[in-house]
């Protein structure tokens, strides 16, 4: 028989406000560990009922150098913003021959009118690419390989692009889908437009 003495002590029950604020908090500190382990991938988070109608997304890009890469969300889909160099521009001209829909005809997945150019963007803004980062196959998530040069599963003559590596499929730096590769589609172009010369909405195109 134990000689310590025994206890009554029943800890007091949280209270309903005390609850919900521990569980917030330990909600922000997960986020917080994600955003330094992914210093590039942010996402602007509107109130839960303006994410379930699509509301649109405005993204702040002055951060983004040129061959770098934001990813935010929308309507639950991851979407990209790649601010391309010089050099990147250069390349689509040698993929053109190589990718299945050069111009974005096809209408599975349409592509906004003022997309539907080499570098699938809006003219005045060309280097700055907008694509919804999923796969038109099976709706895998393709991975970036945006340096040019051989790499494993890819071309030795690689240009730069992305690469789904659940079924092989290849995309150049303009989203467009290589000739006989398991996707059908170019990846697709969302409706975006710019509010300023940084500022994107990104679900909204009343300037097209």
């Amino acid at each position: 028989m134990s000689d310590a003495p025994s206890s009554n002590f029943t800890p007091a029950p949280l209270d309903s406000s005390k609850r919900t604020w521990l569980i917030a908090s330990g909600c922000a500190g997960a986020v917080g560990t994600v955003a330094l382990a992914t210093p590039f991938v942010s996402s602007f988070a509107p109130s839960e009922k303006a994410k379930a109608a699509g509301a649109a997304v405005e993204v702040d890009i002055a951060g983004v150098k040129p061959g770098e890469k934001l990813t935010v969300e929308w309507r639950g889909k991851p979407v990209w913003i790649l601010r391309r160099t010089p050099e990147m521009m250069a390349s689509l001209q040698k993929t053109d021959a190589e990718v299945a829909d050069p111009k974005s005809l096809r209408t599975a997945f349409p592509t906004p009118e003022y997309a539907r150019n080499e570098a699938r963007s809006r003219e005045d803004h060309k280097e700055v690419l907008v694509l919804v980062g999923i796969c038109t196959h099976l709706g895998c998530s393709p991975v970036d390989r945006l340096q040019a040069g051989a790499q494993p599963s890819l071309p030795d003559n690689w240009e730069g692009g992305f690469f789904c590596p659940c079924h092989g499929s290849t995309f150049d730096l303009a989203g467009r889908v290589f000739k006989n590769k398991p996707a059908p589609d170019n990846l697709e172009v969302p409706p975006y437009m710019f509010l300023a010369e940084n500022k994107l909405l990104i679900g909204e195109d009343k300037k097209a």
